[in-house]
């Protein structure tokens, strides 16, 4: 075989307890937008299609009644008395459990799943936002990844030209920084970086600099628009926008 396509996504993964309000005025939020995969399974797309219907019935229903950019307060009606709830509610400490290590993840989600089929009297909660999570450096084991074969495994900026992403040239830059000192005084030296690390599109770089320094350099015509930075950054020093004139991959195989 060969690599035919690439892209990357960060998946909303925190079920059921990670719901943002639904509705605003105007319109509403379906599907991955929200959040409604079913991380216990690794399935989202029935919930993408049944939180559209749902959206669209209320929808409907408003404009039926003459109503106009106020909130469709029917759809997390619907969606509080829908099958799809009662799944992710069953599924709800999933990502908690295994946020506390494997062993013990798999043992509580076998009980509560197999056993109890997520009926259980208990709630967990997410205590901590993604980003607050990232260890130092020092408290880390580094890890030395081979080369890329070119077969089986491949180099980031090879793959990020076979999807096909493309920005407008001269526009202003969709990924800025509130503090461009934050890379590297904090992140670059508690974290090692790791905005060079965790993209998949080599977005982020730190380069050395002439006095023998090192700045971070922001290749954003590379983005794949997967919003990693912008949920991982440690400081939350990153600020992803919209680019404009619709920039970014195209998946024709994907």
């Amino acid at each position: 075989g060969k690599r035919v396509s690439y892209g990357a996504r960060a998946i909303t993964a925190g079920g059921l307890m990670s719901l943002p309000k639904l509705v605003f005025p105007g319109g509403a939020l379906v599907g991955d937008d929200a959040g409604f995969l079913n991380a216990s399974r690794i399935k989202g797309s029935h919930a993408a299609i049944k939180t559209g219907m749902l959206a669209a019935e209320a929808a409907f229903d408003a404009v039926q009644a003459g109503r106009r950019n106020d909130e469709l307060t029917a759809y997390p009606e619907s969606f509080r008395t829908s099958w799809l709830h009662t799944e992710l509610h069953r599924a709800r400490n999933f990502k908690q459990w295994m946020s506390k290590g494997l062993y013990l993840g798999t043992l509580m989600v076998g009980i509560e799943q197999k056993l109890f089929g997520g009926n259980v009297p208990w709630t967990l909660h997410h205590q901590h936002a993604d980003h607050e999570m990232l260890k130092p450096a020092s408290q880390c084991t580094p890890i030395t990844y081979p080369k890329p074969d070119g077969r089986l495994t491949f180099d980031r900026l090879s793959s990020v030209f076979i999807s096909n992403t493309n920005h407008e040239e001269n526009q202003p830059a969709h990924l800025t920084l509130k503090d461009p000192t934050v890379p590297v005084n904090v992140n670059l030296q508690t974290y090692a970086g790791p905005e060079a690390r965790y993209c998949p599109a080599a977005v982020y770089e730190f380069v050395k600099t002439d006095d023998g320094g090192e700045r971070l350099v922001i290749n954003a015509q590379n983005c794949v628009h997967c919003k990693t930075c912008d949920i991982k950054d440690p400081t939350q020093n990153i600020v992803w926008v919209t680019p404009e004139g619709g920039g970014g991959p195209n998946y024709p195989n994907m």
